[in-house]
């Protein structure tokens, strides 16, 4: 797992937008992932879940502390990362097998390798879509895909140039609930096959509890770590498993200190 995987390590990272007068998103956060781990962050709107994503993969530098990948500090964006969001965007002119693709046409080493190596590539990406059911799909336009067959789409996009790390900010918040819950099976069992980190973002505390390994509940702006929560259900978990005092118990110490935090006075506007 651990050639999978990437560790990740924030030491007191602090996040202002605007400079020095400007709004300030994280102040003095620490967290260590190991490799392989499933954390989810969760925490108050507007709390700087979100903006937490893009300091990790190097889409915003940070203000203060350092961020370290697989031991070296991040600078700039990562190559090893995998994203998805609650917006699928497929590109509508593609085929789901060519979306699914889409990142070997960009990312190192695999740009490189595609016209040599694309009947395995190809084989590769049609396993992926079969290992979710989208199996007969290949050749469908976006369209002509319900949400929940689009997300598992995009899922496959963000594993498809096997990333060591992925980020997912709200993948499944656009869907209806019995959609949403559908696909927390299939992540998790992709996440177990695959043996990838992986950072959750969400506003569904079920969610968080069902996926993750430990939850990181975060504070109201300027936001830090509140509270960690280790998750020690056995895995595979299944839908019965949310109906258990223990999960229940979880679940409602994490909305007593999220609930909390929201009767704070919040700097700005939502990040």
């Amino acid at each position: 797992m651990a050639d999978a995987a990437a560790t990740v390590e924030l030491l007191n990272v602090g996040l202002r937008y605007g400079g020095p007068g400007g709004i300030e998103a994280l102040q003095n956060t620490s967290m260590t992932l190991a490799a392989g781990e499933f954390v989810a962050v969760v925490g108050p709107s507007g709390c700087g879940k979100s903006s937490l994503m893009k300091l990790i993969t190097g889409l915003l530098p940070a203000s203060s502390g350092a961020i370290f990948v697989e031991g070296e500090r991040v600078t700039g964006p990562l190559k090893i990362v995998g994203m998805a969001f609650q917006n699928p965007t497929m590109l509508p002119w593609r085929t789901t097998l060519d979306n699914v693709m889409l990142p070997l046409e960009i990312v190192q080493p695999h740009r490189s390798r595609l016209r040599q190596d694309r009947e395995r590539y190809t084989a590769a990406a049609r396993e992926l879509l079969r290992s979710v059911g989208l199996a007969g799909f290949e050749a469908t336009l976006p369209y002509a895909l319900s949400g929940g067959m689009q997300q598992r789409a995009n899922l496959c996009r963000s594993l498809m140039h096997e990333p060591r790390l992925l980020m997912l900010d709200e993948p499944f918040g656009a869907l209806d609930s019995f959609t949403r819950e559908e696909l927390w099976g299939v992540l998790q069992d992709l996440w177990m096959r695959r043996g990838f980190t992986c950072v959750l973002v969400t506003h569904d505390l079920r969610e968080a509890a069902f996926l993750a390994d430990r939850v990181f509940v975060m504070s109201a702006r300027p936001a830090t770590v509140l509270a960690v929560h280790r998750i020690d259900l056995p895995r595979p978990r299944t839908l019965d498993d949310t109906f258990t005092l223990e999960f229940t118990t979880i679940v409602h110490a994490m909305r007593d200190q999220i609930g909390r935090q929201r009767q704070m006075p919040r700097q700005g506007a939502a990040l």
